[in-house]
């Protein structure tokens, strides 16, 4: 190891993360295969060493000129998305296991049918990025199958929130154009339910070439490791998708009942008129919350969700 204080390092960012070795792009876009030793030191204490999306510092250590190093830093990260724990089956000290780190912004695939849209698991991944302090882009897919006014009224609520949303159709090419260009030039995590067809969608955006590419990675990782491998796909238009988990297995360990309220922006205006400071906005009297939600404005529907979250945020402890 004494020529690591020789050798010229360089920074990069990991692209992919497979069973202990991880591929890091750098500056120009050469990819260099990358482990950590015992001295890599880390700016992110108690979670994953090392994620995609990282960006790392890099001593090369190939032999004649090959492209192999070792991560001796990892940058802090300006965001993360963070996956629960099996305690009873976790072997790591690790609490928590980044799955991306440094996301621009969340990506929530949903399905305007089949399934249907589902309005309660959106408010539950807005409530996550919120509390991440993370942009989100709604995109509803299956446009095709539902009438189009249907769909801006139930999505009337989010774009008065400032939420950005798309509609598309994986299988008709409706919307793709536009989402594209909210893609663009943004590293974004997508995430969904399973059924609205995520990877169908990502499959379409990345094109032929990366979708081939991503396939046979994904065949060889069938493996011990499926469930670490994430990947930072390049789109063929600038900027990058991740593929992330369902919301379940997010960990939504900072939410808890006293600060919920806190993550849904429309509450935070009408909270400041609750005859208690400490108003939980379920079954107080003088309720400003409540009320608002009686007489509309806010919505119906999202203070239900605030409510199922309230309830079940008991039994997350």
């Amino acid at each position: 190891m004494g020529m690591m204080h020789t050798a010229e390092g360089f920074s990069g960012v990991v692209s992919e993360a497979r069973g202990g070795m991880y591929e890091v792009t750098d500056s120009v876009g050469a990819v260099w295969l990358c482990r950590t030793f015992r001295g890599t030191k880390t700016r992110n204490e108690g979670t994953s060493l090392v994620a995609v999306g990282d960006v790392v510092d890099v001593v090369p250590t190939g032999e004649g000129g090959g492209r192999e190093g070792v991560i001796t830093l990892v940058g802090s990260r300006k965001s993360a998305l963070c996956r629960k724990r099996d305690v009873k089956r976790n072997r790591s000290k690790e609490k928590t296991q980044v799955i991306a780190a440094n996301i621009d912004q969340l990506a929530i695939v949903a399905s305007a049918l089949e399934p249907p849209l589902n309005r309660r698991l959106i408010d539950r991944y807005l409530v996550f990025a919120e509390s991440e302090h993370l942009p989100v882009l709604i995109i509803v897919n299956k446009v095709d199958l539902v009438p189009l006014s249907c769909l801006e009224a139930d999505m009337a609520p989010y774009r008065r929130l400032g939420y950005r949303t798309a509609f598309v159709s994986a299988s008709s090419g409706a919307g793709l154009a536009q989402l594209v260009a909210e893609l663009q030039g943004r590293v974004s995590a997508f995430s969904g339910h399973s059924g609205v067809g995520k990877s169908t969608l990502i499959n379409l955006l990345l094109g032929d070439e990366l979708q081939k590419t991503a396939a046979l990675s994904e065949g060889n990782s069938r493996g011990v490791h499926t469930t670490t491998n994430a990947a930072m796909l390049p789109l063929p238009g600038g900027g990058y998708v991740i593929d992330t988990p369902g919301i379940r297995e997010f960990s939504l360990s900072g939410i808890s009942r006293e600060n919920l309220r806190f993550w849904f922006p429309e509450f935070l205006g009408p909270m400041q008129e609750c005859s208690f400071s400490s108003c939980s906005h379920t079954r107080e009297p003088g309720c400003a919350v409540r009320s608002a939600a009686e007489t509309g404005d806010i919505d119906a529907s999202r203070y239900d969700s605030y409510l199922a979250l309230y309830e079940s945020l008991e039994d997350e402890g």
